[in-house]
């Protein structure tokens, strides 16, 4: 059995959707240490995947106590109710965003310059230290065909006139659906910290490029000022298992998932 925190957001409702023997957990906010034990026990889960957070970096940067409390100490707390279950965290790439070098990054060129980045990064770290088989997974920009959260897929379908990315950012970006398909083999990774998504060997001005090309969408696409690379190296899951479509070729199947290739 899996418990899944945000159970109701963007990640959490694609594994409620996809997983198999998943059961939503209760709102965490405000939860005490005692709550969370309980809500563990009671669950009977033997794994539990966390996928709540507070994931918008203005919001940490104007209330880092708030992004404190989601952010690390209700991990933590989880990670000392977990005791023999399982503990899945997802933590993200912009624990890279000040990273020397331009990238690929792996796990241990890690250097965040940002209160959301640093807040991940301490979570990781304190988790690990009180649960050491617990898994950390840096998880890329992920989308889907999906309304209630702002994502790449929905930005270059919802877009009507002019569109702008950097010829000199490279990131991976992650169909949501194959997250939950990689689930079963993320539950038996050994601990640690691991990069998680689709690779790409393209910036995201020449992926955005291919995609209006296949969509036949016709946006003027710009290119913006660079920004630093949040380009992964996941060749660490790939050795376990866990494999993506590259980033290209994840929206390719996310847009025929969805009917709209003609």
């Amino acid at each position: 059995m899996i418990l899944v925190t945000g159970a109701t957001g963007f990640v959490g409702h694609k594994l409620m959707e996809m997983c198999r023997d998943t059961v939503a957990c209760p709102s965490l906010r405000g939860s005490t240490e005692e709550d969370i034990k309980r809500i563990v026990e009671e669950s009977g889960a033997d794994t539990i995947v966390h996928t709540a957070a507070i994931s918008d970096m203005g919001m940490c940067e104007a209330d880092p106590e708030a992004s404190y409390l989601a952010n690390v100490q209700i991990p933590i707390f989880l990670a000392r109710a977990a005791k023999q279950k399982k503990l899945i965290c997802f933590s993200s790439d912009q624990v890279y965003n000040g990273a020397d070098g331009e990238g690929p990054y792996s796990e241990d060129a890690v250097k965040p310059i940002n209160v959301y980045a640093k807040h991940k990064l301490e979570m990781e770290q304190r988790v690990l230290e009180i649960a050491p088989d617990a898994v950390m997974l840096r998880a890329e920009w992920m989308y889907d065909h999906y309304l209630k959260k702002s994502n790449y897929f929905m930005n270059i379908l919802n877009a009507a006139d002019t569109v702008r990315f950097s010829s000199r950012q490279f990131r991976g970006i992650t169909y949501l659906k194959e997250v939950a398909e990689n689930m079963e083999r993320v539950i038996r990774l050994p601990g640690g910290a691991y990069n998680f998504g689709s690779e790409t060997e393209k910036s995201m001005y020449e992926i955005t490029r291919g995609f209006l090309e296949l969509l036949g969408k016709d946006l003027r696409l710009e290119d913006a000022p660079p920004r630093h690379n949040l380009w992964m190296d996941c060749e660490k899951a790939k050795r376990f298992g866990v494999t993506f479509s590259t980033a290209e070729e994840g929206l390719v199947r996310c847009a025929a998932d969805y009917g709209l290739l003609h």
